[in-house]
């Protein structure tokens, strides 16, 4: 209920008026199913615009610290995820990522919509990171597709480093959804996951336009590093 209130009645109005958002390639979105939403991510409301234009409920996955602050402010911001779709899980300790990849496959088990950012963190400036395995390996272990989206406009509606929205025009575009299911025997074949990931990461690449960097967004947030585009979508 509350998912539904948070689209409708407390944050989605804001973020028509602020953002009035364009909506492409709907039509590319399953009306049921599991489905796989794979995007770009360049700031923080990128999530919040997901679920604005999306009909069906969509889920993303993320780190239970954010659901575990105390008093009021902790509740409030606890609250404020599960509205939007978040789904807490424990990722401390070793083998940290398995457990957000099983409630992912909890998601599209039960039919739903799991969204995620392959590159596992925002793009440090706006260029697009090396895809994380993760995606591809719950794709191809449930067969679900893979519909990749990206976001124009969010960076400017919501400066990196600032807590202040500004209006600006935003446009989601979904692309074709690509359909893994005939490599699915291979899930468990490095080389093939590795290929599935590439492949998603160079349709967000081709729809974004962005200049692709063939390492991992966080260790380049890590450190500095001396890394190249490889290539440049159109």
């Amino acid at each position: 209920m509350w998912y539904w209130i948070f689209k409708y009645v407390l944050i989605g109005p804001i973020l028509w008026l602020m953002g009035r958002p364009r909506i492409e390639g709907a039509e590319n979105v399953p009306s049921s199913g599991p489905i796989i939403v794979a995007g770009n991510h360049l700031t923080v409301v990128d999530s919040f615009f997901l679920v604005l234009v999306m009909r069906r409920r969509v889920k993303f996955v993320a780190k239970s610290e954010y659901f575990s602050g105390h008093g009021l402010k902790g509740r409030l911001i606890s609250w404020f995820y599960t509205s939007a779709g978040q789904v807490p899980v424990d990722r401390s300790g070793s083998g940290a990522g398995e457990p957000a990849l099983n409630a992912a496959r909890k998601i599209l088990a039960e039919g739903g919509i799991w969204a995620i950012y392959p590159e596992g963190t925002r793009s440090p400036d706006g260029r697009l990171y090396k895809g994380k395995t993760g995606m591809a390996r719950v794709a191809l272990e449930s067969g679900a597709p893979v519909v990749p989206v990206v976001m124009f406009g969010t960076k400017k509606f919501n400066p990196v480093g600032s807590k202040m929205w500004r209006p600006t025009k935003i446009v989601v575009k979904f692309g074709t959804p690509m359909d893994f299911s005939r490599y699915r025997e291979f899930s468990g074949h490095r080389a093939v996951v590795r290929s599935v990931t590439d492949e998603v990461m160079y349709s967000l690449m081709s729809m974004s336009g962005q200049e692709y960097v063939d390492v991992y967004a966080a260790s380049m947030k890590a450190g500095p590093m001396k890394a190249g585009p490889v290539k440049q979508g159109r």
